[in-house]
């Protein structure tokens, strides 16, 4: 550096006093900026709301064209066990969304997506000839001030539009501020904490009988210790509480009509769901709400006595489990990923009584990517630089071997064979595709994998192979592992 460059770096000249001024002042606006960004999302819990759960009960009715909405009753549900930070829900998930707005300020002061029973039936094809109408519920904080509930839900282009809207005031005679008197026998498997803190999950049991209290507890610590062995949940097991009701049965067993048994247990629980054997829904909504309302609860898994393979998950209504079935953890862990974070089915080939859409646009679950943008992929960061986008993995041989194994599966579903011919089979099937998989060249990365969702062609998952897409391990891939944390920390900062 010669002298003349020395000396010309070190007499600058000085900053003025205003000029000082307007870069603090530049400084702090910023500052106020992020600040501001990073609080977009946080309330003041007790300017709005009281510490205690308001649900509203409704009727849910419509065809595949249409669909109403008529409140049945608001009620309480108990003390309120979400967070008290995150009030509106910023993930963008479920086909649809509710947002409570204070009607003093106009300010929207909760929110959250969801699915229900009614939005799946839309896509079936008893739709198309028939209403129906199923109750459902929505909760949220107990609202201080009358508040105006606005539902939404995505149309063709997924973004979501207002469908309905209604008026609630928590001092009006119709708003049952009562907390229930419950009769039933509660049981806490795991708590770590508050639940304004924690993730609480509410476990339930149909088709146990008195004497079968034992085996539901049992079943419990089963089932939920083969969950958190696994990632994310074996990290953040601290983040969660579980607890139990028990409804006992007055006959073991519940309701199984491909196999011609017919039963009426306390919850409801159903097979042969929209007429697929193996999904398992219970449509008495009020009941189950009741039940649940014993204990705090954010989700909720409803474990059903049977050892026929089964179950079902909806984002953020309930998961069943047939707990009896050699495969019950792995299906006990794959709905979850439903009912928690809105993961989607994976696999293609299994028979479903959905009416399927040709892939239009870019879908809202985190898991599947239409590849309409590959430049942006919504798990882009997780994808190394030398995989390509779409990414090969063999799918011809593995398409041709899944057509057979699903000609021969419904073959003995038609025979009615025992539980045990239908175990060695899925125990066949899952040597067959872990070895398959296994030589595949990117099996271990994250890419995007042709073949989701029911759809063999159009649609992308984001591993060669996740809990989400096949039987063979309990492990979710990166990309499930990343949403379900997101979900997490909804309910736990």
């Amino acid at each position: 550096m010669s002298v003349c460059q020395k000396n010309k770096f070190y007499y600058k000249k000085p900053i003025s006093i205003n000029m000082k001024k307007n870069i603090l002042f530049l400084i702090f606006f910023l500052s106020m900026l992020i600040t501001n960004s990073q609080q977009v999302n946080y309330l003041d819990f007790k300017q709005y709301f009281k510490n205690k759960t308001m649900r509203m009960d409704y009727f849910h009715t419509g065809n595949s064209a249409d669909e109403h909405f008529a409140v049945d009753r608001i009620l309480s549900d108990g003390p309120w066990s979400g967070s008290k930070n995150v009030l509106l829900d910023e993930l963008n998930l479920g086909p649809y969304f509710y947002e409570i707005y204070d009607n003093e300020t106009g300010k929207i002061i909760f929110s959250r997506g969801f699915a229900s029973i009614f939005g799946e039936w839309q896509t079936i094809p008893d739709a198309k000839e028939h209403w129906g109408t199923f109750h459902e519920s929505i909760r949220f904080p107990w609202p201080l001030r009358a508040v105006k509930l606005v539902m939404k839900k995505r149309n063709y282009k997924n973004e979501f539009v207002e469908i309905w809207s209604t008026e609630i005031d928590a001092s009006k005679r119709a708003v049952n501020p009562s907390d229930i008197i419950s009769k039933y026998k509660t049981w806490t498997y795991m708590e770590n904490g508050p639940t304004t803190e924690k993730l609480d999950i509410v476990i339930l049991g149909d088709g146990y009988t008195s004497d079968e209290m034992d085996k539901f507890h049992k079943d419990i610590e089963r089932l939920t210790e083969k969950l958190f062995a696994e990632e994310p949940f074996k990290t953040r097991r601290s983040d969660f509480n579980i607890r139990a009701v028990e409804t006992p049965a007055e006959e073991s067993g519940v309701n199984r009509p491909h196999h011609g048994i017919f039963k009426r247990s306390p919850l409801s629980v159903s097979y042969s769901s929209f007429d697929s054997q193996r999904y398992a829904l219970a449509y008495d909504n009020r009941t189950i709400r009741d039940v649940a309302s014993a204990v705090p609860y954010d989700f909720m898994y409803i474990l059903i006595n049977e050892q026929t393979y089964g179950g079902g998950g909806i984002f953020h209504l309930y998961a069943t489990v047939s707990a009896d079935n050699k495969y019950s953890d792995y299906i006990f862990i794959h709905e979850l990923g439903h009912h928690l974070a809105g993961l989607a089915d994976e696999y293609y080939s299994s028979s479903v009584s959905y009416e399927l859409p040709s892939v239009s646009v870019e879908p809202w679950e985190p898991n599947l990517t239409a590849l309409f943008d590959k430049e942006n992929l919504k798990w882009k960061k997780l994808v190394e630089d030398d995989t390509p986008i779409p990414t090969s993995w063999n799918k011809e041989t593995f398409d041709k071997q899944a057509i057979e194994t699903q000609r021969e599966r419904q073959k003995l579903r038609s025979q009615n064979v025992t539980e045990g011919v239908m175990e060695k089979f899925f125990d066949n099937q899952k040597e067959n595709e872990t070895e398959m998989i296994a030589k595949m060249k990117y099996t271990g990365k994250t890419g995007a994998f042709e073949g989701a969702s029911y759809h063999q062609f159009g649609l992308y998952r984001p591993y060669t192979d996740c809990i989400m897409f096949t039987r063979n391990k309990n492990s979710f891939c990166p990309v499930c592992q990343a949403a379900i944390n997101k979900v997490i920390d909804q309910y736990t900062k």
